[in-house]
C-alpha cells in the first residue's frame, strides 16, 4: 500500500524525476535554437531544407510511436527513460564531432534529428505513463503543472543561453551542452527508488493486438477522441508555422541569433505564466472551459507575428508579445489535456493511450512542417504564417462542439466518462 499523500515538493522520488526533467529541458531548449540556426547560418539552408529538418525530428512519431506504447506497457518504465536519455546524448554528440572534423552537412542534421526524435518519442510515452504510478491520479494536475513550470523556466533560460553559446562558442558546442544534459538527466532517473509494479504480460496477444487496443480506446472514448482531434489540428498548423518561423525572424525581420533567442526566451516566460495559472484556472472554471479559452487565446495571439512585417518599427515588440501570449495559452491547455487523458486511462493502458495520442497528434507534425516549408517558397513566408494561424484558430471547434465544453471537474475511471474497459467490452460484443 502506498503511503498517505504528501506535497510533491516533499516527495523525494518525484523530486528526482523533476530534477531529471529540469536538466534535460534546459539543454533541449538550447538545441531547439542551435540546430535550426546552424542549418540557416552555417549551412545556408533554404526554406525547403528547413521544412525537411523540422520534419526529420517529428517523423519518428509515425514510425515508432505505436510500437513505443506497446513496449512501455510491457516493460518497466524507468529503465526505458534512462536508455532514451543515453541514446539522445550519444546521437547529439555526433554533431560537434562532425563539425570539428570538417564533415558537417545538412544530411547529418536530418539523420540525427530523426534518430534523436525516435528516442524522444519513447521517452515521452514512458514519462507520461510513469507519472500516475509515481504521484497518484489525485495529484496529476499538481505534478504536471510543476513539470511544465520547470520546462517553462527552461524556455526562458535555454534560448538565451543558446543564443550566447551560438554567438560565442558556435552552434556545435551548444549542441554538445545538450548531449551532456541528457546524461545528467539519466543519472537523476537512475536514483529513483520508488517501487514500480511489474507490468502484466501481454506478449501472448501480439503487438498488433495491443496497438489495436490502444487505437480502439482513443477513438471510442468521447473525451480522448476530441482531445486527439484538437491537438492534431493545432499541431499540424503549428508545425507549418514553426517550419518557417526562424527564417521569418532572421530574413524578413533581420534578427540575429541573440534576437531570436530573446524572442524564444519570452515564450518561455509565457509558458511559465501558463503553468503557474493552469491549476488555479482549472479549479475555478473547470477543465472544459479552461481548455476552450486557452485554445482560442493561442490562435488569436499568434496573428500578431505575420502582421509584424507591415510595421517594422514595432515588429520585435509584436512578436515578443505574441510569443508570450501563445505559450501561456498552450501551456494551460496542455496541462489540462494531459491530466484528463491520464485520469481516464487505467495503468495497464497508459503507454498505449499516450503513444496512440502521440501518433495521431505527432503524425501531423512532419506533414505540417513539409507543407509549411513548401508554402514558404511558393507564397512567401509571411503569408504562410497567416495561413497557419488561421488553421490554428479552427482547432477550438473540436472543443466547443463536444462534451469537453461541459466538463466542470476532472474525470475519473469510476465516473464522469465511460472508462476504457467499457469501450473495449462494447467493441468485443459487436
Amino acid at each position: 500500500m502506498r503511503p498517505a499523500r504528501q506535497p510533491l515538493w516533499r516527495h523525494r522520488e518525484f523530486l528526482k524525476l523533476w530534477a531529471a526533467s529540469a536538466v534535460s529541458d534546459v539543454g533541449s531548449q538550447i538545441t531547439t535554437l542551435a540546430l535550426p540556426l546552424m542549418a540557416v547560418l552555417t549551412l545556408g539552408a533554404s526554406a525547403w531544407q528547413m521544412g525537411v529538418l523540422a520534419a526529420s525530428g517529428s517523423t519518428p512519431t509515425l514510425v515508432v510511436g505505436l510500437f513505443a506504447g506497446v513496449w512501455v506497457d510491457r516493460l518497466r518504465r524507468r529503465p526505458i527513460l534512462i536508455a532514451a536519455d543515453v541514446g539522445r546524448a550519444v546521437l547529439l554528440a555526433a554533431i560537434p564531432v562532425a563539425a570539428l572534423a570538417g564533415v558537417l552537412r545538412i544530411e547529418l542534421l536530418y539523420v540525427v534529428a530523426f534518430a534523436a526524435g525516435a528516442f524522444t518519442v519513447l521517452f515521452d510515452v514512458a514519462h507520461l505513463a510513469y507519472m500516475p504510478s509515481l504521484v497518484g491520479r489525485d495529484q496529476l494536475i499538481d505534478g504536471n503543472s510543476k513539470l511544465e513550470t520547470t520546462w517553462s523556466v527552461s524556455q526562458v533560460a535555454g534560448p538565451g543561453i543558446g543564443g550566447v553559446l551560438v554567438s560565442w562558442l558556435t552552434a556545435p558546442i551548444a549542441i554538445l551542452v545538450d548531449a551532456v544534459s541528457f546524461l545528467g538527466s539519466a543519472l537523476f532517473l537512475a536514483r529513483i527508488r520508488a517501487p514500480e509494479p511489474t507490468p502484466a504480460s501481454t506478449h501472448a496477444r501480439g503487438v498488433v493486438h495491443d496497438i489495436g487496443e490502444g487505437l480502439r480506446v482513443v477513438f471510442g472514448h468521447r473525451l480522448l477522441r476530441v482531445l486527439a482531434g484538437c491537438s492534431a489540428t493545432t499541431t499540424f498548423f503549428g508545425q507549418m508555422f514553426l517550419a518557417v518561423y526562424i527564417l521569418y525572424m532572421t530574413r524578413d525581420l533581420g534578427l540575429g541569433a541573440m534576437g531570436v533567442g530573446v524572442v524564444l526566451g519570452t515564450g518561455g516566460v509565457g509558458s511559465l505564466a501558463g503553468s503557474l495559472v493552469a491549476g488555479r484556472a482549472t479549479r475555478r472554471f473547470g477543465p472544459g472551459r479552461t481548455m476552450i479559452a486557452a485554445q482560442l487565446g493561442f490562435g488569436l495571439t499568434g496573428l500578431a507575428v505575420p502582421l509584424a512585417v507591415f510595421v517594422p518599427s514595432i515588429a520585435l515588440p509584436m512578436i515578443v508579445a505574441s510569443e508570450f501570449g501563445q505559450w501561456m495559452s498552450i501551456l494551460v491547455y496542455y496541462v489540462n489535456a494531459v491530466s484528463v487523458r491520464q485520469a481516464v486511462t487505467p495503468d495497464r493502458l497508459q503507454g498505449r493511450i499516450n503513444a496512440t495520442m502521440r501518433f495521431l497528434v505527432g503524425g501531423a507534425m512532419p506533414v505540417g512542417a513539409l507543407i509549411g516549408g513548401a508554402l514558404g517558397g511558393v507564397i512567401g513566408v509571411p503569408l504562410t504564417l497567416v495561413v497557419a494561424e488561421l488553421g490554428i484558430l479552427l482547432a477550438v471547434l473540436w472543443l466547443v462542439l463536444s462534451p469537453i465544453r461541459s466538463l466542470s471537474a476532472m474525470p475519473s475511471l469510476e465516473a464522469g466518462t465511460p472508462p476504457p474497459a467499457d469501450i473495449l467490452a462494447q467493441h468485443s460484443a459487436r
